[in-house]
């Protein structure tokens, strides 16, 4: 900071200490927010885990059992429901699940926007949104995740696309978020043991529970998809503020070196021109 005098310096000091309060303030509300979005996770996981193992039993218990769920189709036109956050500064949060929706996404292909985030990229990218409901991620509430899974059933059903996915960001840790991707239709269930739910009796009959719990499970996985990406977003955006608090601190460090040898420098010069004028 070459020609850079003590009050500029000094300015700059006072800027640096107000944004680290902010960041240090941003940090404490989402390790805030963390916890409860940690408990959410927790809750979901236990009615998304029971709905699994039931398909997987009607599945499996009825050889001749089929289900245009279960059809594989010529994949002409996919659907990604896409759940983003709806501000910033949390690091690579919402770049990183963009970066891999990208990586496979069609001009032909439509999307389902979660998040203010994700709804101002794809309209940027021109891609056809399904819905704009969806616009607030944070106000997405349970109710709201069953009443889309049963819409997008219903347009898979009509034939609008043949194969829909939900990209959102695995919670892994609070140091490990990973973006992370779930095909939903067409279902493909995993086989479960001969023999098992062999017993069950389905009323009516099966094919009419499978029609009925589907929409279930698909909601289901988007409300697990949902509480695992707000729970990896404010992980993320406490380890970024974590990151500019610190950053802020070791700037105002160096600034506060600058400073004080500026100082020195200016009472040097006063005190050598104080001297040089008196022996004259």
């Amino acid at each position: 900071m070459a020609g850079v005098s003590s009050k500029e310096i000094k300015n700059r000091i006072r800027s640096m200490e107000s944004t680290k309060q902010i960041t240090k303030a941003m940090e404490m509300v989402a390790a805030s927010k963390l916890r409860k979005a940690q408990s959410q996770v927790q809750r979901s996981r236990p009615y998304f885990e029971i709905l699994y193992s039931t398909i997987n039993e009607i599945v499996a218990s009825n050889s001749d059992f089929s289900s245009e769920y279960l059809v594989q189709r010529p994949v002409k036109k996919r659907c990604y429901v896409v759940i983003a956050g709806d501000r910033g500064l949390a690091g690579g949060y919402n770049s990183n699940v963009f970066k891999m929706v990208m990586n496979q996404i069609t001009p032909e292909d439509v999307v389902v926007p979660v998040g203010k985030k994700a709804l101002d990229f794809f309209r940027t990218k021109g891609y056809t949104c399904l819905t704009l409901n969806y616009a607030e991620a944070e106000k997405v509430s349970v109710g709201d995740c069953f009443s889309l899974a049963k819409n997008l059933c219903k347009q898979y059903m009509a034939g609008a696309y043949d194969e829909l996915t939900v990209a959102y960001t695995d919670f892994v840790s609070v140091l490990s978020q990973v973006p992370n991707q779930r095909r939903l239709l067409p279902l493909v269930p995993e086989q479960t043991l001969p023999g098992v739910g062999s017993d069950i009796l389905y009323e009516p009959d099966c094919q009419a529970v499978f029609g009925a719990i589907v929409p279930e499970y698909l909601g289901g996985v988007l409300y697990g998809a949902l509480c695992e990406s707000r729970a990896s977003e404010q992980a993320a955006r406490r380890g970024a503020m974590d990151s500019a608090t610190q950053n802020a601190e070791e700037m105002i460090a160096d600034l506060s070196l600058q400073y004080n040898r500026a100082r020195q420098a200016a009472i040097t010069q006063e005190i050598t021109e104080i001297v040089a004028g008196s022996e004259q």
